[in-house]
């Protein structure tokens, strides 16, 4: 196959929009603490592509080197070993003044807040503000918007001594929010607030990711908030164990259940599934498989469609055509007999693909999986 693209299918570049320009990008970053006989290394060669817009929930258990990454990405620690771009900027070897300008883009919201005790809630926010260098109006607008939007609007003129630990955490908030930044970094942002105030601001960092382009990066072990992740990102012991785009799996997961030979499937395993499949693209008139090749690829049909050909003496005789949600190429697969049609594309199209060992480690997952897929196959002849 002559494919113009591959991706993995869930990673976030094809959901995301793979031609959305790319807010972080972290390739092969390392990081230490430590001199000497006391170094001690805690992330390990990790890759990772945050585009505009999307809100990426990191998660993993404690230690696992989720916050030293989002330091990292926030300019907060030096990166020394591997690559990490913000904005557009390559942080290892930066000058400072760049670093210090590009923290004006930035917007921190951590577990601590670090609210000045002798200033109110408005004068902590407008801190922020000033540093962004905002119109002195502009500010006092947004400030109390987002005061009063995160439910302190009878509390802006307080002190943070008369403020609770879930209103002082949602001042820190505001604080983080004031400016517009490009991207938002934010440390268990919801852990001191109640299911309603929780809900409500990461409601707004949907808005924000929406409407102003704004990229999120949270870290938390915050089940209730997983819902508004474009993508999950799973840390353990310095590693980035999986990188999900949750939509895209979605998708992937129910097209894969619209089939009896996918039936039978639990959500884990469909969910391993489609971790295990990669995007295509095709334009119109390209040949995804030729008839006699050997196969090594299941397809799925993400958006498009195809032709079905048959060599009949010299030439090809079109059998079947196939949308959206079908597949096509398990026949091979299933028998280790070459390819018994041509597929070609009637339009530009994608699709999802599964190996031919990762399809065979699903027919054995399921002890019914093999004699459907046997059934499915008789039907069609």
């Amino acid at each position: 196959m002559d494919s113009q693209t591959t991706v993995p299918a869930t990673s976030g570049a094809f959901s995301a929009g793979m031609r959305l320009p790319q807010t972080v990008r972290v390739s092969g970053l390392d990081h230490f603490f430590g001199e000497g006989e006391l170094r001690k290394q805690a992330l390990y060669n990790n890759n990772l592509d945050v585009r505009r817009g999307e809100i990426v929930i990191m998660t993993g258990p404690s230690g696992s080197g989720k916050t030293t990454l989002l330091t990292l990405i926030g300019t907060l620690r030096t990166v020394t070993a591997g690559s990490l771009q913000v904005l557009g900027h390559e942080l290892c070897g930066a000058e400072r003044d760049m670093i210090v300008c590009l923290r004006r883009e930035l917007g921190f919201i951590f577990q601590a807040h670090n609210l000045f005790e002798s200033l109110t809630a408005f004068q902590n926010v407008n801190m922020a503000a000033e540093l962004a260098g905002l119109d002195r109006r502009v500010a006092a607008a947004r400030i109390e918007a987002l005061l009063t939007r995160l439910g302190l609007g009878q509390r802006i003129h307080y002190k943070p001594q008369s403020l609770s630990g879930g209103q002082k955490q949602r001042v820190a908030i505001a604080r983080g929010l004031v400016h517009k930044p490009k991207l938002i970094l934010a440390d268990e942002p919801t852990a001191a607030l109640d299911e309603q105030s929780g809900r409500e601001v990461v409601t707004l960092f949907q808005e924000l990711a929406r409407e102003e382009g704004c990229t999120i990066i949270m870290v938390t072990h915050d089940n209730r908030i997983l819902d508004v992740a474009d993508r999950i990102v799973n840390m353990v012991d310095g590693h980035i164990k999986s990188d999900v785009a949750v939509r895209e799996t979605s998708v992937i997961c129910e097209f894969l259940k619209g089939f009896p030979l996918f039936a039978d499937l639990t959500p884990n395993t469909l969910a391993e599934v489609a971790d295990q499949m990669m995007v295509h693209e095709a334009e119109a008139g390209q040949e995804l498989i030729r008839q006699g090749d050997p196969g090594d690829l299941f397809y799925l049909i993400r958006d498009g469609s195809v032709d079905v050909l048959v060599a009949d003496g010299a030439t090809s005789k079109k059998v079947a055509e196939l949308g959206q949600g079908q597949y096509f190429g398990e026949a091979a697969l299933i028998t280790d007999e070459p390819r018994n049609a041509t597929i070609r594309a009637r339009e530009k199209s994608v699709f999802y693909a599964l190996g031919k060992e990762d399809f065979r480690r699903v027919l054995e997952t399921s002890a019914t999986f093999e004699e459907e897929l046997r059934q499915a196959l008789f039907r069609r002849q």
